[in-house]
């Protein structure tokens, strides 16, 4: 214990007198690779939930808007759910389209005139870099969900 308050004591009395050996470039690479790393992390974690997000958002707009033109709900739900496989899978995400969107109408039968659709599309991201022996201990997974409310067309011919 006495070496080392004998050293530091040498070592400040060193800098003080200006006879810093210098080792700024190791400390400097010490300090940028603690705050880099973990910066890198959060850029890299933040814009694939970002990029899930808009893909949600997207995706039920679109298969909003796909639905209320369709002729039919039979005709309209493949479309719609071939637009959400499509927005993830512009985003870099592989989600199935029967699972990811769900339709709710307000009336019967969902395409008359004057009604609303509300879609609603969810996935789930997986945090880059985590391994999986963590799954049981942390939270790996991120719910991203996007929601949409269409309007049939109020001069729209029933079939």
């Amino acid at each position: 214990m006495m070496a080392a308050v004998r050293w530091l004591r040498r070592r400040w009395a060193a800098v003080r007198a200006g006879e810093d050996r210098g080792s700024a470039v190791v400390e400097f690479l010490g300090v940028a690779l603690i705050l880099l790393v973990p910066t890198v992390y959060l850029i890299v974690t933040l814009s694939r939930v970002q990029a899930a997000a808009f893909a949600a958002d997207g995706a039920a707009r679109d298969a909003g808007r796909l639905i209320a033109q369709a002729e039919t709900m039979a005709d309209g739900v493949p479309r719609a759910q071939l637009a959400v496989e499509l927005a993830f899978a512009d985003q870099g995400f592989d989600v199935a389209g029967e699972q990811a969107l769900q339709v709710t109408c307000q009336d019967d039968p969902c395409l008359s005139p004057g009604a609303y659709i509300h879609l609603q599309v969810g996935t789930q991201v997986d945090l880059p870099l985590v391994p999986p022996m963590l799954a049981g201990a942390l939270a790996t997974q991120v719910d991203v969900q996007g929601e949409a409310l269409v309007a049939v067309d109020d001069f729209r011919v029933l079939p």
